[in-house]
């Protein structure tokens, strides 16, 4: 069992990090590194055997066109050096650990909306973060994408490179829609996803960004492709805490978080999505430390009690 890292940008704020629209978590990245450094940090030592770069928000609509062009680049390096100084730091006093960086790739032209995807363009901005990512990721991971061209994007943006690529979609988790056939917010189908996963020669699938009800029907349609297709990927799930989203740009505003998601109750939702077929879990928006210390301790706990 693989465990992932949280969502940043509320650990930020717990800590007392500069946040604020439109920087929202890039803020921190360009005003006080340290501190997501410390996050990073805080997120391994919980028991995240993968970190995820800080630069989900280096996009035009965070930091401005022209901030962009300027300092994305420098960002971008910055990213990535904060955290693999974190995960070193973490490998070099902890025998037996290995925590890995994986260079979070986000959707270019708005989470959430697929419909504004510009394939003449995307590659001039993800091959800004690509390159400034680079010299310190173990994993590539496109994040959050809504359709299957921002997924070939990323792929192409990382052109091998020889680190594996990690691609993680988010899903449709209306209320309405439930009891459906799983599908992305593009309304592709998670089986059409994965089927082009299992095509492409992608080394591990993941959902995120999505409710944790919608997340096992994911996993089991995904496993399923990839039984048809004879191939074993790996798949993974970290879901948000946040009420559904409809397919409006993401990080407008700061969500409500439910309630009802404790670390006891998400590690009741991962076990769910381990028996579904998923052997990667860890949190997205709105699941921050004390949710990935209570996940790792539970889903130890159980693989030792297997044994």
């Amino acid at each position: 069992m693989i465990i992932l890292d949280g969502g940043m940008s509320r650990e930020l704020q717990r800590i007392g990090a500069p946040f604020r629209q439109p920087e929202w978590s890039a803020l921190a990245l360009i005003e006080t590194p340290a501190l997501v450094e410390q996050v990073h940090r805080e997120f391994a030592a919980a028991g995240a055997d993968v970190i995820t770069t800080n630069s989900y928000a280096l996009v035009p609509f965070h930091i401005g066109e022209e901030r962009f062009r300027t300092e994305a680049p420098m960002l971008a390096a910055r990213a990535g050096e904060v955290a693999r100084q974190a995960a070193d730091a973490v490998n070099a006093t902890q025998p037996g650990r290995a925590v890995r960086v994986a260079g979070s790739l986000p959707p270019i032209f708005g989470s959430y909306q697929p419909e504004l995807f510009d394939a003449a363009t995307v590659q001039d901005y993800l091959s800004v973060l690509v390159i400034g990512l680079r010299p310190a990721v173990d994993l590539w991971l496109g994040e959050t994408l809504s359709s299957l061209a921002e997924a070939r994007a990323v792929l192409a943006a990382v052109d091998g490179g020889g680190r594996p690529v990690w691609i993680s979609f988010t899903l449709d988790d209306a209320v309405e829609g439930r009891g459906a056939e799983p599908r992305l917010r593009s309304g592709e189908t998670v089986a059409e996803a994965a089927a082009w996963v299992a095509a492409a020669g992608i080394d591990t699938l993941l959902f995120n960004c999505s409710q944790p009800e919608v997340m096992a029907p994911a996993v089991r349609a995904a496993a399923k492709v990839f039984a048809a297709h004879k191939v074993s990927i790996p798949i993974g799930v970290y879901a948000n805490a946040f009420e559904p989203q409809k397919n409006e740009k993401a990080n407008e505003t700061l969500a409500d978080v439910r309630q009802d998601l404790d670390g006891s109750r998400y590690s009741d939702w991962a076990d769910e999505w381990v028996a579904a077929g998923a052997s990667i879990i860890g949190g997205c928006c709105g699941i921050g430390v004390h949710h990935i210390h209570a996940l790792s301790q539970h889903l130890r706990a159980e693989a030792v009690s297997a044994k």
